[in-house]
């Protein structure tokens, strides 16, 4: 397989990181280029195979948007996304992470995230447009607490 590198994307990556996450069927209509200042992206070459980012609220952050190109899945690169990102979370302060899932419940609980029930979940991140639109009401939310 190509070597694959993990950068911090910019806000120059934005019509790239909506087309992948579009292609995995995942919500991007709400991402701006400034939000891609806590995203990462995962090159094999010039080709962007996954992504992963936070949208963080203090000391809550929402992880959404972690995707992995069909012929890239089954090598740990959602893994390898998820370490850079816990780590960039811990570093800029954020003690617990949420996230809606459809499909990944098990890839999440593998990884330290249980499910949460909603109205549990902080109003900032209950009330960013992933959260109260973008997701269906059948995603299932999952929370992780974080140590430095």
């Amino acid at each position: 397989m190509t070597d694959v590198t993990i950068e911090p994307a910019t806000s120059a990556d934005l019509e790239s990181v909506a087309a992948l996450l579009g292609a995995c069927r995942l919500p991007y209509e709400d991402l701006g280029p400034e939000q891609m200042a806590d995203f990462v992206l995962a090159r094999a070459g010039d080709r962007i195979v996954a992504t992963g980012g936070l949208e963080r609220y203090g000391a809550v952050a929402l992880l959404r948007s972690l995707a992995v190109v069909p012929d890239f899945r089954g090598g740990r690169l959602g893994e390898r996304i998820w370490s850079v990102l816990r780590a960039a979370a811990i570093d800029r302060g954020v003690t617990r992470l949420f996230l809606l899932t459809t499909t990944a419940e098990p890839l999440f609980e593998r990884w330290g995230f249980h499910p949460v029930a909603r109205e549990d979940i902080p109003e900032a991140v209950r009330t960013t447009k992933e959260f109260a639109a973008l997701c269906p009401s059948t995603a299932v939310a999952m929370t992780i607490g974080l140590r430095g």
